[in-house]
């Protein structure tokens, strides 16, 4: 994990929602065999955190059953589309791979649907 790049016009207020990456991960038992899956804890980080809405939600093509969250954070290279999100007792799917805003390194966007929504 790259540590973040400190930039003294970046505001560090607005990064207020502890979130959890989560990946998922092979159960190994004491005679080294696959047992399963499961999905664990790989990194916590503060996040800014907007519902994707109007047309931003037309233009990603996404069903209307889904409730769609883009989650900001400062830069991170390990994080990818075979991960989930941990907020706040919900989780939410990355639906698309992490945007390195204005490819700066400052800060990277997801875009992410949460799990068991329906607006229906």
């Amino acid at each position: 994990m790259q540590p973040f790049k400190y930039n003294p016009n970046f505001n560090s207020g607005q990064f207020r929602h502890r979130i959890t990456f989560q990946k998922l991960q092979s159960i190994v038992d004491e005679l080294g065999q696959v047992r399963g899956q499961e999905w664990r804890d790989f990194t916590n980080a503060w996040a800014m955190i907007k519902t994707v809405k109007g047309r931003e939600y037309f233009q990603a093509a996404i069903s209307q059953s889904e409730k769609t969250s883009r989650f900001v954070i400062r830069y991170q290279e390990d994080i990818d589309t075979n991960m989930r999100i941990k907020y706040d007792g919900r989780i939410f799917d990355i639906s698309e791979p992490p945007i390195n805003d204005d490819e700066m390194d400052k800060t990277i966007t997801i875009i992410a649907v949460e799990k068991g929504v329906s607006n229906g």
